[in-house]
């Protein structure tokens, strides 16, 4: 099944840049609408899915489109899960990627366990009422340093087999990314139905 019209509920161009991509090469969606415009979400729930939930379905109610939108925690062992749903407000209320992956980084001064998950959760909310709840997961490790220049977020510092996610190519990035897992299990959803 082809969503003929959605969005992308969020105004994380990184993000989105990174579901447009997946969706594209799926030929999930016939159009992803672009110019649509809504007001920001307070993403106040207490797990991923519930976040996810509250901006689809703010943003289906308000531009009246099928919207697609996520949320995605780093859950570390050594910090018994978190950040997991405050990742992208690690290190404040003002965080930014690079104050997260220090505030990352510093928590993890001189810990030997650096497992970690990636886990996002995807929701599509279409304006009959149907909601499509999946979730992708990428396990791997906190490096000891950032190294690498591609991606966004903790890729410089979220290590899988050697390699941070940072240092992966676009394509090698897509072929593994919780996120990329987690649009193609919607759309094993969708065409299951």
């Amino acid at each position: 099944m082809i969503i003929a019209r959605a969005v992308v509920a969020s105004k994380n161009i990184d993000k989105v840049a990174e579901i447009e991509s997946v969706l594209s090469e799926l030929g999930l969606v016939g159009e992803i609408v672009r110019d649509a415009e809504w007001e920001d979400v307070v993403e106040d729930g207490g797990t991923l899915e519930e976040n996810a939930l509250l901006k689809a379905r703010a943003v289906m109610s308000t531009t009246g489109l099928a919207a697609i939108a996520d949320d995605t925690g780093l859950e570390v062992e050594a910090l018994e899960g978190a950040p997991g749903v405050h990742t992208a407000r690690f290190s404040g209320p003002d965080a930014t990627y690079e104050s997260n992956v220090a505030a990352l980084l510093d928590a993890m001064h001189g810990v030997s366990n650096r497992g970690a998950t990636f886990r996002t959760v995807v929701v599509l909310c279409e304006p009959d009422g149907t909601e499509v709840v999946v979730e992708g997961s990428l396990v791997g490790h906190i490096a000891e340093a950032a190294r690498g220049s591609n991606g966004f977020g903790y890729d410089p510092i979220f290590e899988v087999d050697g390699v941070t996610v940072a240092q992966m190519s676009s394509a090698q990035k897509a072929a593994i990314s919780h996120r990329a897992l987690a649009i193609r299990a919607l759309a094993a959803a969708l065409q299951s139905r």
